[in-house]
């Protein structure tokens, strides 16, 4: 039988619309993640790859709330540490996968001099009893709803986020914009690029702060997850955390995973670095050999098979080995989240640059714009 020429042609419509809807990937899915305190809704969405990641971000603190990926069997896990609840994000807020700014890390003595003039910011912590500004002051980006709009990035699902930091908000000079776009990648990975621009000179080092437990969130200590970091140097630091501003080799101490090692092997050695922060809690100077993303830093754990590897443009990359934790915040899951059990990888510029002149510069001014990626790509072995 002879179809008419109006029918194939509908057919044909059809068929590419199909195609071009299995080339843009599940549409990302959203739902009531709960109100502030002010009554404003906060929503939380869902981005699924092409290979079985699925992450959930919310618009309050540009958060990443859960990143499900399967083991080498196939079993779905959620391997960042956080809360079924928005108010358990208000009330215990731990940075659980928030992006942090206008400045991540810590600012010595909270404040610094910037065109020959001093600004003063919020003194919010104090390791070893000295104050410094702690990833953006009292109400950093984490603690701030943000604009968000679905997208796509190359085909794949992506969520774009966007804040105006205003003039003077925690301390800091000038009306910032801030972008921030999480999208899925083809070869199983969270994407995260940052972008900033400014109306005057100000300090900007944003990073994602995403805690995790390879295992699976409240699967107990991460003292066995394998990790390697692409570093052959790192910034020690003083009793309060903030670095010295000297780059010190790796070799012969414990903070060289140039290859392979435990996070508990060497984490309670007879170390003056690793008393002041209780364990790791250090900027690993990466070792890049161009301006694009490379790897910073992979993450193994022999139980489940899965595999984490970072990737960013970034020099510096905090590594954090939970030693704030103590297992009385009870995660998404019903269970507490104990002493060391998790594995943060905050991809950055060295802590305190901005009083450190030797560091790479983190000051933006007019008419430059801050351009920052990060890769979370997961594989199992």
């Amino acid at each position: 039988m002879k179809l008419p020429k109006t029918f194939g042609f509908i057919i044909s419509v059809v068929f590419f619309l199909a195609l071009a809807r299995l080339h843009a990937g599940t549409p990302i899915e959203t739902e009531s993640f709960g109100n502030l305190p002010d009554g404003r809704p906060v929503t939380l969405y869902t981005l699924t790859g092409p290979h079985g990641l699925v992450a959930q971000i919310m618009d309050y603190g540009a958060t990443v709330v859960s990143i499900r990926t399967p083991d080498r069997t196939g079993k779905v896990a959620d391997v960042v540490l956080g809360f079924s609840k928005l108010d358990d994000y208000i009330r215990k807020s731990a940075y659980f996968g928030a992006v942090v700014g206008r400045v991540g890390n810590r600012i010595a003595h909270a404040r610094f001099t910037l065109d020959g003039k001093t600004y003063t910011l919020a003194a919010n912590n104090s390791p070893g009893g000295l104050p410094c500004s702690l990833h953006g002051g009292n109400v950093g980006f984490d603690k701030v709803r943000w604009k968000a709009h679905p997208t796509e990035v190359g085909g794949m699902p992506a969520l774009r986020l966007g804040y105006l930091s205003k003039d003077k908000e925690e301390g800091y000079p000038g009306n910032l914009n801030v972008s921030v776009v999480y999208s899925m990648t083809p070869d199983n990975g969270l994407r995260i690029d940052y972008e900033a621009t400014t109306d005057a000179p100000t300090p900007v080092n944003l990073t994602n702060h995403s805690y995790f437990n390879l295992k699976g969130e409240g699967e107990g200590n991460a003292l066995d997850h394998e990790i390697t970091i692409n570093a052959s140097r790192y910034t020690p630091v003083d009793k309060g955390l903030i670095p010295t501003g000297e780059l010190t080799p790796v070799k012969g101490t414990p903070f060289d995973f140039t290859s392979p090692h435990r996070m508990g092997e060497r984490i309670d050695a007879d170390n003056a670095q690793l008393k002041f922060g209780g364990g790791y809690d250090h900027n690993w100077v990466i070792d890049r050999k161009g301006a694009g993303l490379e790897l910073a830093a992979t993450v193994y754990e022999p139980t489940s098979g899965r595999v984490l590897e970072v990737l960013t443009t970034e020099p510096g990359v905090q590594f954090y080995s939970g030693n704030f934790l103590d297992g009385k915040i009870t995660g998404k899951s019903g269970k507490p989240y104990p002493f060391r059990s998790t594995v943060v990888l905050e991809t950055q510029h060295y802590p305190d640059s901005i009083n450190h002149p030797g560091f790479p510069s983190t000051v933006l001014r007019p008419g430059a714009i801050y351009q920052s990626s990060t890769v979370f790509r997961f594989s199992t072995r």
